[in-house]
């Protein structure tokens, strides 16, 4: 018992034990310093204006961005389980963020954010890092690019210099956005769509100059200077940060959010899809980090490293964050090597709203527009987008339809309905591929020589046996297809025998459909046999009391037993099959004579990894209460 805990405290502490702590046992020098303080200082510069663009598009003001990007990055860089991940506020968010504060305020997304929080640490302590794999890629592709409209279209106003009618706010959703700007167009702000212009120009041309400074940064020096020089700000009504925010120059003071049981109902939801957009952001961002070093992340442990900064975050008056894939391939391609890049990025950011906070307020709003709409550009994955048309019907659906309730709906709808039609089509196509049919007449006219050691064509089929033969798994979306052809079985014969070798699993649909086929062939006097059955279905079908009532000597490993058997019911000599033996399922490997039942099948159910694993459990569980009972009998005799 003493051994199992210790595994359990082992496997939870590796868990917890982040990727700096590693970096730091595996050998730190005094260069991995040098050029993680090079990149880091590289990193943070970028992250300013982003952090700041992100939080106003989000709703809510840019110092709330610049917090999440110090206290969540520094705090993701910290507990982590990736040696390159640069944490913050990301584009992914702002669909949701805007909603949840349109609708219930910051205190709504406070709430929500500890709550996807404390998601993401259950998700990474309960080892769901491989989560990102149960998300269809039509679902991902779908919600990106609709994620990427969405942010585009919210930075229209700015970029254009747009003034709503008083009293008139700007709706969430895509279609009213569009109604109100096209009814507004005739504010349009000349100065603002140049300065947007020109942003836009050197964030797109300025990595021909240089890679190493951000072009988003040169961006807004430029602009900023221009307009301020020139006096636009006050002579032409070229908005800035300022005209609408307040930047702070000092640290957060760390505080409770109000958080009550109420906005906990309300915000449930929401807090659900933040908790897994940052799980799916996170662990994309870790992944191709993975790709471009050749070194491998831990996913568990990055998804407590995320949990605890969001917990942290909205303390700290900051907004949802996860793992941003641009800053962190920035990150790498500037020579980071461990997590104290990230966390001398979050210094950095300190630094420069501390000392230059004030003068932030002076970027003009088209410049921060102008660098949303080539983020935007960048994550919605175009090329992706149009290639997937070539993929089957049913994958362009998904991605048509999650696509569109991203841009139209809600991003938390698209996300559950491309998910769920997408594993409703994917049933569909399951079941379209399952076939079930009679192999018996046409295989015995089969002279050809054939490859397959387990195929009928070199094998006597005895007259009075009729042998169906069944691929694909055994459940619910393709039983009535595999009824429809099972009830056209004829003539009453002696024996049926199911072959079952391609069937890798079978769920309760498919053990009522054997167990209602045994019932019916012995009401016509037919005997029922199972033909190359898997651990799995031999497993289900003991534990549903099947196995019973079909009878251990009618359940066997491979077709020559099955035949074997068949004559043994109708009284004719057994025939010794010449064919080498070739297994069929991979547990007949195990035994020493395959065609002879001997409660062969019992022992493989017996021995599966489910209940091995179940008879463990249940050993140790009775171990701990045995030392506890020790224990007390002990401690009760001092």
């Amino acid at each position: 018992m003493t051994a199992q805990i210790r595994s359990a405290l082992k496997n939870t502490l590796s868990v917890l034990t982040p990727e700096l702590i590693k970096s730091f046992r595996r050998g730190y020098t005094k260069a991995d310093f040098s050029k993680d303080l090079m990149s880091g200082v590289i990193v943070g510069i970028l992250a300013l204006p982003l952090a700041i663009a992100f939080a106003i598009a989000s709703g809510v003001g840019p110092e709330k961005g610049l917090y999440t990007a110090i206290i969540a990055g520094f705090l993701i860089a910290c507990l982590g389980g990736s040696r390159f991940q640069i944490g913050g506020p990301t584009g992914a968010f702002i669909v949701v963020v805007f909603g949840i504060v349109r609708e219930y305020g910051y205190d709504g997304l406070a709430t929500a954010t500890l709550m996807a929080g404390v998601m993401l640490v259950i998700f990474g302590i309960a080892k769901f890092g491989s989560i990102i794999k149960f998300v269809p890629f039509p679902v991902t592709v779908g919600f990106t690019a609709g994620i990427a409209v969405i942010i585009m279209l919210g930075q229209v106003p700015n970029f254009f210099g747009l003034h709503f009618a008083s009293g008139i706010k700007e709706p969430a959703d895509a279609i009213g956005k569009i109604k109100l700007y096209a009814t507004s167009l005739d504010s349009i702000n000349l100065y603002s769509v140049i300065i947007g212009i020109v942003a836009l120009l050197i964030c797109i041309y300025w990595p021909r100059v240089s890679k190493k400074v951000p072009g988003s940064l040169i961006a807004i020096l430029v602009t900023t200077a221009f307009v301020k020089i020139l006096g636009w700000d006050s002579l032409h009504e070229v908005i800035t940060i300022g005209a609408k925010n307040h930047i702070p120059s000092g640290f957060p003071v760390p505080a409770m959010p109000n958080i009550s049981i109420e906005m906990m109902q309300k915000v449930f939801q929401p807090a659900l899809t933040i908790a897994l957009l940052g799980a799916i952001e996170s662990l994309l961002s870790a992944v191709v980090a993975d790709g471009m070093t050749g070194t491998k992340h831990r996913s568990n442990t990055e998804l407590v490293g995320q949990g605890i900064a969001n917990i942290i975050s909205p303390i700290f008056g900051g907004i949802p964050a996860t793992g941003a894939i641009a800053r962190t391939a920035t990150n790498i391609r500037n020579g980071g090597t461990s997590p104290v890049s990230g966390i001398v990025h979050a210094m950095v950011l300190l630094m420069i709203m501390l000392v230059f906070g004030k003068y932030a307020e002076m970027i003009p709003m088209a410049a921060l527009a102008a660098i949303l709409f080539q983020v935007a550009y960048n994550m919605s994955g175009y090329r992706i987008f149009i290639k997937l048309f070539k993929a089957p019907k049913s994958d362009i659906t998904v991605l048509l339809i999650t696509f569109a309730l991203t841009v139209i709906i809600d991003l938390t709808v698209a996300i559950e309905v491309g998910v769920l039609l997408a594993a409703v089509l994917f049933i569909r196509r399951m079941a379209e591929v399952a076939e079930v049919d009679s192999v018996t007449s046409e295989l015995r006219e089969d002279d050809e020589e054939v490859a397959d050691p387990n195929n009928l064509a070199a094998r006597q089929v005895p007259k009075g046996v009729i042998v169906y033969e069944i691929a694909g798994s055994l459940f619910f979306g393709a039983i009535d297809k595999f009824n429809s052809v099972l009830e056209e079985v004829s003539g009453h014969p002696k024996v049926l025998i199911l072959r079952m070798r391609q069937v890798p699993s079978i769920d309760a649909a498919g053990i009522k459909m054997i167990e209602e086929l045994f019932m019916r062939s012995k009401k016509e006097g037919t005997t029922l046999l199972l033909s190359g059955v898997h651990a799995q279905p031999i497993l289900a079908l003991t534990r549903a009391g099947v196995m019973k009532e079909l009878g251990e000597e009618n359940v066997l490993g491979n077709i020559d037993a099955a035949l074997n058997r068949s004559r043994e019911i109708l009284g004719l000599p057994l025939v010794e099959t010449h064919i080498p033996f070739v297994p069929s399922v991979a547990w007949e490997e195990n035994l020493e004579k395959p065609w002879i039942p001997e409660n062969a099948n019992g022992i493989v159910a017996e021995e599966s990894p489910e209940v091995i694993v179940e008879r463990v459990t249940e050993m140790n569980m009775q171990a701990i209460k045995d030392e506890v009972k020790d224990y007390d009998d002990k401690d009760g005799s001092k």
